[in-house]
């Protein structure tokens, strides 16, 4: 492996722990009693209509950095439509609140873009 193979390596490397760090900001940072892991997403996402869109063009910039990062065009289209979901899900007042908390679109992405590089999850 030369110098250059192995700095796109590293550098990779530290953009998807980025996009983790961001997914587990808005999936899973906070422990609520009763519904467990609960991220910006739920939180914020309470405040009808703008919660849920901060939060999911937060979501679509982790889209949108998998295919920076070389994802293939379906697959970043699968994560663009499960973050459409659970920006869908999270605009119904309360059950969709409590749905979009359990949905983990976040965390859903984050899999999907460390199963494509082959790379653990941290």
């Amino acid at each position: 492996m030369t110098e250059h193979d192995e700095a796109a390596d590293a550098d990779r490397r530290r953009r998807l722990l980025r996009l983790a760090r961001v997914a587990w900001w808005l999936d899973d940072r906070f422990r609520v009693p009763i519904l467990g892991r609960v991220g910006l997403d739920g939180l914020v996402g309470l405040v009808p209509v703008v919660g849920d869109t901060a939060t999911a063009l937060t979501a679509a910039w982790i889209v949108v950095e998998a295919r920076r990062l070389g994802m293939p065009r379906r697959k970043v289209a699968l994560m663009a439509m499960t973050v459409g979901f659970d920006w869908l899900l999270g605009l119904t007042p309360l059950v969709g609140d409590l749905l979009d908390i359990r949905y983990k679109a976040n965390r859903r992405n984050i899999r999907r873009i460390f199963r494509h590089f082959n790379e653990p999850l941290p």
